[in-house]
Formats: structure tokens, C-alpha cells, sequence
């Protein structure tokens, strides 16, 4: 039986040289993939309170929105600076090779609503990081941060863990 990490395509030296490029648009084409990943991802909040799931930009969404409609629970994008429309509050993060900001609508949590970040891939946690920050900044009390992947080697799990974070991922592979 195949395991979710086996519909995830690795394309080495994307986006440069020496990187392993985890591609999971090979796991949202495939319809038992997709719904493996889904139901593996929802199986940890089964009679849990969340009252919005929150998607990062931007494979994030594709995740979100599923599990989202799967509990019942609104949708709420995280995304880059400049594309929400309406008022937002923005959080700076750190890249390899210099500075983000991620945006959240003002309005678009409340004051303790349980929230379950969602995202594909961790790897340095510098996005969710800012993510949390974010939703935090509006209250909203976050249950999980969920991903596909985990790249341990990259220190975003223990990155949010340090910070009190439940964190939940499907698979891990090695390097970055």
C-alpha cells in the first residue's frame, strides 16, 4: 500500500544547485494520494474544537480549503504582502537571502477562535512562525500547526515546538 510519500516527487538542484526540491503537486493529482493526505492530516482533530482552518500561502490553500470543508470550519488565507484586499496586519520574516512579510485580514479571526494552521512543507518555520505571530496578534488560540512534509534538518519543527506549538506532520525526508 502506498504511503503519502510515495506520490511526492523530489526534483534535485530546484530552485538551485544542491537542493531537493519536495514536489507535491505529483500528490494533489492523484486522487487517492490527495484524499490519503487529507484524511491523514484531519485523523489528529477528529472531536476537537476549530473553529477556522488557516492556509499559508500557497499550497497551503489547496490543503486548507479541503481540510477546512472536511470539518465544517471557514477558510482563512495567509498570504504574501500586497495581495489581500481590505485591511490587514503584516509580520516581516527572514529568508535565506533576506526579509518576507506575510498578510492576514484584520477581521478574519476573533478573539479565541481555535485555529489549525496548515501548510505542505516546514523547513526552516520561518512562514509559519510569522503565521502564528500573525494569528496570535488578532487572538485567535492556535490547536496544531499540520504539514505534509517535515525536513528536520531545518529546524522549523523545533522552531515551533520551543515556541509551545503542537506540531503534526505525515512524512519526513532528509537534507533540504
Amino acid at each position: 500500500m502506498k504511503q503519502v510519500q510515495d506520490y511526492i516527487r523530489t526534483i534535485p538542484d530546484f530552485p538551485h544547485k544542491g537542493i531537493m526540491f519536495r514536489d507535491v503537486t505529483t500528490l494533489f493529482a492523484d486522487p487517492r494520494g490527495f484524499r490519503l493526505a487529507i484524511d491523514q492530516m484531519l485523523h489528529p482533530y477528529v472531536g476537537i474544537q476549530i473553529d477556522k482552518v488557516v492556509g499559508l500561502e500557497a499550497r497551503g490553500f489547496i490543503l486548507g480549503g479541503a481540510i477546512a470543508h472536511q470539518l465544517s470550519v471557514g477558510f482563512v488565507p495567509i498570504r504574501k504582502q500586497g495581495k489581500l484586499p481590505g485591511k490587514t496586519i503584516s509580520q516581516a520574516y527572514t529568508l535565506e537571502y533576506g526579509e518576507a512579510v506575510m498578510e492576514l485580514h484584520d477581521d478574519a479571526i476573533q478573539p479565541g477562535e481555535k485555529i489549525l494552521v496548515v501548510d505542505d512543507l516546514l523547513a526552516t518555520g520561518g512562514t509559519a512562525e510569522a503565521s502564528i505571530k500573525l494569528i496570535e496578534r488578532l487572538g485567535g488560540e492556535i490547536v496544531s500547526c499540520a504539514f505534509i512534509i517535515d525536513l528536520p534538518a531545518l529546524g522549523g519543527r523545533k522552531k515551533l515546538e520551543t515556541m509551545g506549538m503542537d506540531v503534526s506532520v505525515l512524512c519526513e525526508f532528509e537534507g533540504e
